[in-house]
């Protein structure tokens, strides 16, 4: 099925090199504290609110690309503490960023070549911001500083869920809110949604949050709640760094056992034909279960495809799973892809990328079968979340195709047919540019009725706000090491392929976007043109004035935002 030369690769220093891809990923995984000076403190931060931990932190974001030492940042042990932090800023010219556990790519929270002489305050959110309580049977209110796994393992323990949600649990769900995060799901043929649940994303099932923000009458910041059904409350739900939200509640349901069978038999040709070829297609699986996930390794020709399903009760075939995270071969690097990826860093070796997507595609199907986890059953947590942060850590592009149901296998053909195309082009000269997977999910979009508030606003700013003609997104994610070459303009001429061919694309906030040939974030066409059509000129303009007008000083921004979140 596979080319298993990877097995015959040298790897002298293999260990080595796997400890070092271990230890980069436990590094980036937590802030590195140091506790600040009282003397330097006083000196450097005159005035700051004695009550609120102080320390000097280093920050890195998911892949260690944009990163920043010897940052002032605090732990406010409440939302008051908050608003004091956030009201000494204010008052001392300073800019507030909120972190959590810095999953992300995008300069959303800090910008590449932010130093100590900056005028920064970081917030950490994830030591104390983290409270979970039941406000009815149907609401749960939650600190942003939580983890998603300590919410799903809190509302399970209740007999509450959500149909989808990301991968990884170690997102705080400030975070996670604040960029419109997403599972993978859409109804099965003859599946009726459940109260409390969405097959969009997780910022349209809040019900209400506070916030802190400008109070024009009395002059300050402030702490205030906003409800769904408030205007304003619809450029807060997917604010992309430009707000702080302490507090959240969320409109749940009832939880669901759910099945998820992996499978590598399946040919991409197959599964990504165009519409109407018959066999076991993407859109095959998504009317039966409504739940998949397709992850392609380069230069290999059959996915690991993951598909849930609801199942009330354990399949006589599946293992039953307790606890989730259940793929330990793809949450820690194994040696075979720590040996490639060593050479092909350190050696320049990007000529292996075959190798390596060989190598991965083998780990993966070997792997489901030695941990028996090609069939598992259990709580819907134990099922969503498979993805840790010591995982192997790569870049990641990310785009939002809005569609029509029934026009979802043609968008996946075209996409993964143009991509394979220009992949060999690119390989048939010598160039490399892409040596992790593809990932396709697919989701509903974001509907205000599944809160049920009345009048309950939509995300103005989510890639899953609904737009004429559409009912499903498709989530289209490329993945490369970090500095490989010619990956900027490989990943450029996928943009502009998106973009030009299908007319509902948004682009996945948290991940890479708007390329040049040789960067990314940085595309002028793409930032100040294509990003807020997407939206139309009205809903743009509409979320950039409540956003300038709830912090009219800018405490809560960057430069990056700065230029990106402007009227049009």
């Amino acid at each position: 099925m596979t080319d298993r030369s990877a097995n015959n690769i040298p790897a002298a220093d293999g260990w080595s090199r796997r400890g070092f891809l271990r230890s980069a990923a436990a590094l980036a995984a937590v802030p590195v504290l140091l506790a600040a000076d009282p003397a330097v403190a006083a000196a450097e931060l005159p005035g700051f609110p004695a009550e609120v931990a102080l320390y000097r932190s280093a920050y890195r974001n998911w892949v260690g690309e944009i990163t920043a030492d010897g940052l002032w940042a605090c732990a406010p042990a409440d939302a008051g503490q908050v608003l004091a932090a956030v009201d000494w800023a204010w008052r001392n010219g300073r800019r507030v960023r909120a972190r959590g556990s810095s999953h992300g790519w995008s300069p959303l929270t800090i910008t590449e070549g932010t130093g100590a002489d900056d005028k920064v305050l970081l917030v950490d959110t994830a030591g104390h911001l983290t409270g979970l309580t039941l406000d009815s049977a149907t609401e749960v209110r939650a600190g942003t500083g939580v983890t998603l796994e300590a919410l799903l393992t809190f509302l399970e323990g209740h007999g509450l869920g959500l149909t989808a949600a990301p991968a990884p649990g170690d997102l705080t769900l400030g975070g996670a809110l604040a960029i419109d995060a997403h599972g993978t799901a859409v109804p099965a043929d003859g599946e009726e949604p459940l109260p409390g649940h969405t097959y969009g994303s997780l910022s349209n099932l809040v019900v209400a949050l506070t916030a802190v923000v400008w109070d024009e009458s009395a002059g300050a910041y402030v702490l205030r709640t906003f409800r769904r059904d408030e205007a304003d409350c619809a450029a807060l739900l997917t604010h992309l760094g430009r707000a702080l939200v302490t507090e959240v509640v969320l409109r749940v349901g009832a939880n669901s056992g759910l099945r998820c069978v992996s499978r590598t038999d399946i040919p991409a040709g197959e599964l990504f034909a165009a519409p109407g070829s018959g066999g076991r297609t993407l859109d095959g699986f998504l009317r039966r279960s409504g739940r998949v996930e397709a992850i392609w390794f380069p230069f290999t020709e059959y996915p690991w495809l993951k598909e849930w399903s609801v199942a009330p009760a354990r399949p006589l075939t599946s293992r039953h799973v307790t606890s989730p995270y259940n793929y330990p071969f793809s949450d820690n690097v194994p040696t075979v892809v720590a040996d490639l990826v060593g050479r092909m860093v350190s050696d320049a070796a990007w000529y292996l990328a075959p190798v390596l997507g060989n190598a991965q595609l083998d780990v993966s199907a070997l792997g489901l079968a030695a941990t028996l986890s090609a069939d598992i059953w259990g709580a819907s947590k134990n099922t969503l979340l498979y993805i840790r942060p010591t995982t192997l850590r790569l870049d990641a592009n990310g785009y939002a195709v809005l569609t029509r149901r029934a026009e979802v296998q043609r968008v996946v053909h075209e996409f993964t047919s143009f991509y394979r195309e220009r992949l060999t082009a690119y390989a048939a000269s010598g160039r490399f540019p892409v040596n992790g997977s593809v990932e396709i999910r697919v989701t509903g979009l974001d509907e205000a009725s599944d809160v049920g508030v009345d009048g309950a606003q939509m995300p103005l700013l989510s890639a899953m706000r609904p737009r004429d003609g559409a009912d499903t997104a498709v989530w289209l994610d490329v993945l490369t090491l970090p500095g490989t070459p010619y990956a900027e303009a490989f990943l450029r001429e996928l943009e502009q392929f998106l973009f030009e061919t299908f007319e509902g694309t948004r682009v996945e906030w948290s991940k890479g976007w708007g390329y040049t040939e040789s960067g990314v974030w940085s595309d002028e066409v793409v930032l100040g043109t294509r990003i807020p059509g997407s939206f139309g000129g009205a809903v743009w303009d509409a979320a950039v004035e409540v956003l300038d007008r709830l912090d009219p000083h800018r405490v809560f921004s960057n430069g990056f935002l700065d230029g990106v979140l402007v009227r049009r």
